[in-house]
């Protein structure tokens, strides 16, 4: 199963950006999309920001996340 996670953009150097959440930091490269900036939510899958999203669903599909590992719908 492939899974896109948001996280919030900390920073960006160079086409690459320090994505954060829930303490996790990740490197993603920015070079599918354009017009982000710091702050921002993006979808991250094998190192690339894939889409920007807005702040409530990336909240919506983090929670989702949460009760699925809760459930271990997530094990395999």
């Amino acid at each position: 199963m492939c899974l896109a996670v948001p996280m919030q953009v900390k920073t960006i150097e160079n086409e690459v950006a320090i994505c954060e959440i829930d303490g996790v930091k990740r490197e993603a490269s920015l070079m599918m999309i354009d017009d982000v900036m710091v702050g921002d939510y993006v979808l991250i899958h094998a190192g690339f920001a894939i889409e920007k999203i807005d702040e409530e669903e990336a909240q919506l599909t983090l929670q989702a996340l949460r009760e699925a590992l809760d459930m271990g719908l997530m094990a395999e």
